[in-house]
């Protein structure tokens, strides 16, 4: 049956009609009235046990299905032998017990991996702060500059952690507008070299712009649109080799205010089997079946993938001759041309 109404509408025509099969052979043999009414009670019973019993199997396997669940146990799912409202309730039954293994497995893997990324700057830090306090090493700049980065790491981490529970759950809202590419970029570009000579030295690497036209304008949240282009080209200094070069291009997208960027560097790409894993929180690409120990927290092109889901646009990684290429599309804003 497609449907528990069809199926309790067959229950009652197919009594009845046994019933009156009964009564019309009951007429014309000499069995009393009384035995056939017996017959006609055990024939409805047997026939209401059995539709009954297939209406209540479903339910009760969800019942005791839903408080495994409840003990912790997702990997329970019941049979789907029906194609009426109780079968598509053991569907949507499934999906969902799918879905919250997915988020308990998501749960534990992140509170692994932040224990994990979160007990390295803290241990680097206290061994600098227990070297000084011991006197192995004098509290001279250079070891204060030591224990400065294991300190900014440490709050990266945590401004970050901040920054994507605040965008999966919804409470940033975008400030969009227009506003002028190249100036901006050129901005973003500066501020991302300041602080990668001050972060890790890589002052070997040259960033190069390229913005087309160059009175290009676009519409779009300018401090969310920061941390993508940031973090980009964050990654794609860590992975360029001595003497690179990583290159953001910028070009007007298909409606009014989009923009369309590509940030490309001449380090070793990523595998095509990894270019969805890097945009998970967490998620680290491997050179040689090894991740780089310098790959980062695997959060930042999780936060940069948020934030462009925030516009409505899309970020993925593009195929490339040489190194690797991200690109960005922000849709811009069709009813504004101004």
């Amino acid at each position: 049956m497609r449907s528990v109404k069809a199926a309790l509408g067959w229950l009652v025509t197919i009594s009845v009609t046994i019933t009156t099969l009964i009564i019309l052979v009951a007429y014309r043999s000499d069995v009393g009235l009384q035995l056939i009414a017996v017959f006609a009670i055990i024939a409805s019973l047997l026939v209401t046990q059995f539709v009954a019993h297939s209406l209540a199997t479903p339910v009760l396997e969800m019942t005791s299905a839903s408080r495994a669940m409840a003990r912790g146990e997702y990997g329970r799912r019941v049979a789907v032998s029906r194609r009426d409202e109780l079968g598509d309730l053991a569907h949507a039954f499934n999906r969902m017990a799918a879905d919250l293994q997915a988020a308990d497995r998501h749960r534990k893997e992140l509170v692994a991996n932040v224990s994990h990324e979160l007990r390295t700057p803290i241990a680097g830090l206290r061994a600098v702060l227990e070297n000084v306090v011991d006197g192995v090493s004098e509290a001279d700049p250079r070891t204060m500059a030591t224990a400065l980065r294991q300190t900014e790491r440490l709050g990266r981490l945590v401004e970050q952690l901040l920054d994507l529970s605040r965008l999966e759950n919804g409470v940033v809202p975008l400030q969009a507008g227009f506003f002028q590419v190249e100036p901006y970029l050129s901005a973003v570009l500066g501020d991302a070299s300041v602080a990668q000579k001050r972060g890790n030295g890589r002052t070997d690497v040259r960033l190069r712009l390229d913005v087309t036209p160059v009175a290009l304008r676009a519409y779009a949240d300018r401090e969310r649109l920061d941390q993508v282009v940031t973090n980009l080209v964050d990654n794609a200094v860590k992975h360029s080799p001595h003497g690179g070069q990583v290159t953001v291009v910028a070009r007007p997208g298909q409606l009014p205010g989009g923009l369309v960027i590509e940030v490309l560097d001449e380090g070793p790409g990523i595998p095509p089997e990894q270019r969805e894993l890097v945009f998970e929180r967490f998620g680290r690409g491997t050179i040689d079946g090894v991740t780089p120990r310098d790959g980062g927290t695997g959060l930042g092109l999780a936060i940069a993938r948020w934030a462009v889901d925030l516009h409505g646009g899309t970020i993925a990684v593009a195929e490339s001759r040489r190194g690797c290429r991200i690109r960005l599309t922000i849709p811009g804003n069709a009813k504004a041309n101004s």
